[in-house]
Parts: C-alpha cells; sequence; structure tokens
C-alpha cells in the first residue's frame, strides 16, 4: 500500500512538471498575469493608514507641502504599494584546496632460539625448515593521500523594482519584486524577495541587495533552451535511486 501511495506521487509530480513544457510546445513560454503576483495584491489594497489633515487654503498652491505628492517631499518607499528599486551586483569568487596524507608501518618478530634447549629439539622433530627461531614474523604497511580543490567564480549585474507588500511593526518593510523578459522562445524570470529597513533605502528610493535581510535572489528561466539543458525526470529519479 505504502509502495502505491509514493508511486502515486510520483507520478502526479512528473504530470504537474510535464504541464509546464507542454505550455510552451510549438509556441514561446507564458508569461505570468501581473494581477497574480503579491505585489499587485499589495498596491490594491495598500495599508490603512490615518487621514492626513485637511490643508489651509492658503497652502494648497505651495511646492512646501507636507504631503508625498510635493516638490520636496521623500518619496522613498514607506508604506504597503510603495515600490523602490533594488540594486544586485554580486561579485563572489571563493577557492578551497585541502590535501591531507597519511602513513602507518608497523613490523612483529616472534622467536625462541633457546629455552632449556626445547626449541632445537621440536626443530628436529618438526623437519623441514621450520624453525623455532622465527616463529612468527608480520609485516603491515598503510598509506592514505587524498586532494580536494573547490573554485567557484559568480558576477551578477542587475536592477529590478520591488514593491512593499507588508510593513511589520517594527517598522522593518517587506519587499518582493519580480521581472520577466521573454526573448523568442526563451523566457528569464528574476525574483528578488527580503526584509528592508526603512533608513536603509536611499534618498534616489534605491536599496543595496546587500541590505536586504533574509534575500532570495533568484535569476533562471525556462524555454526550449533550458529544457535541453536539463536531464529527463526519468534520469533525475533514476540518480535518487540507484546505490551506484
Amino acid at each position: 500500500m505504502r509502495l502505491t501511495s509514493i508511486f502515486a506521487a510520483a507520478l502526479t509530480l512528473l504530470s504537474a512538471a510535464a504541464c509546464n513544457r507542454v505550455d510552451h510546445i510549438g509556441r514561446p513560454p507564458t508569461l505570468t498575469e501581473p494581477q497574480s503576483t503579491p505585489e499587485f495584491i499589495a498596491m490594491t489594497e495598500p495599508e490603512l493608514d490615518l487621514p492626513e489633515s485637511p490643508q489651509r487654503p492658503e497652502f494648497s498652491a505651495s511646492l512646501w507641502r507636507g504631503e508625498r505628492s510635493s516638490l520636496v517631499a521623500d518619496a522613498r518607499a514607506t508604506t504597503r504599494g510603495d515600490i523602490l528599486t533594488v540594486l544586485i551586483e554580486i561579485d563572489d569568487r571563493a577557492e578551497i584546496s585541502n590535501s591531507s596524507s597519511r602513513s602507518r608501518s608497523a613490523s612483529d618478530n616472534v622467536s625462541i632460539p633457546a629455552f632449556g634447549g626445547l626449541p632445537q629439539s621440536l626443530d628436529k622433530k618438526m623437519g623441514g625448515n621450520a624453525s623455532m627461531a622465527e616463529l612468527a614474523e608480520a609485516d603491515a604497511d598503510s598509506a592514505y593521500k587524498g586532494n580536494g580543490k573547490v573554485s567557484r567564480r559568480e558576477k551578477l549585474r542587475l536592477r529590478v523594482a520591488a514593491t512593499v507588500i507588508d510593513r511589520l511593526p517594527n517598522g522593518t518593510l517587506h519587499i518582493r519584486g519580480s521581472q520577466e523578459v521573454r526573448v523568442n522562445f526563451e523566457l528569464r524570470e528574476l525574483t528578488v524577495s527580503g526584509f528592508v529597513r526603512p533608513e536603509d533605502i536611499g534618498r534616489s528610493n534605491e536599496v543595496s541587495y546587500d541590505r536586504i535581510a533574509g534575500a532570495r535572489i533568484s535569476y533562471g528561466g525556462r524555454g526550449q533552451i533550458s529544457d535541453v539543458q536539463q536531464p529527463r525526470y526519468g534520469q533525475q529519479i533514476a540518480d535518487i535511486f540507484l546505490p551506484y
């Protein structure tokens, strides 16, 4: 019964994965509808703030009003539904090299050359080349040598608009942004999310990725080229279960 359940679950996953491929057979991949994203929901259902105090008539035409539409007002994102720009400039390099070696040598020799004439008497009875003078001898050697090296280089430079989807009780902003670019039959997807302090947002309404706590950045794609580069699902399942 348990094996049947596992097989049914695997079949369901394979069917769902196959549907993603069927979506772009003979046509470009389908773009995600912006209206179905959390960013759109945050902009259509903004945070409920206290109503602003009415402006006096003599200040209605002033450039120094305290409203966000004022020419000198702070345009940085502060509430749910606001938009800011995330700068992603990743240039990481890591190199790790390990080397280890081990060797051991052991030798044991047991003999009874003289013991009241008993070894000599036994030598005559055993005959051949047997002798108590060389009763037992053992040698052991072992050696181990290992080398390992890891070299990694990642470089990414992107800009993406993100939306404040929530403001936490301590004032931290939860942001999320996505971007899709389709070229011919290949779709490139960029997503970023995390938590930002309002004071880390610059005057130009931009924030660097290294100022985002719990940052989740994904840059990938789907389409005909991506499908060819990925191993088939049967091979991936076989790689999990086969012990060799």
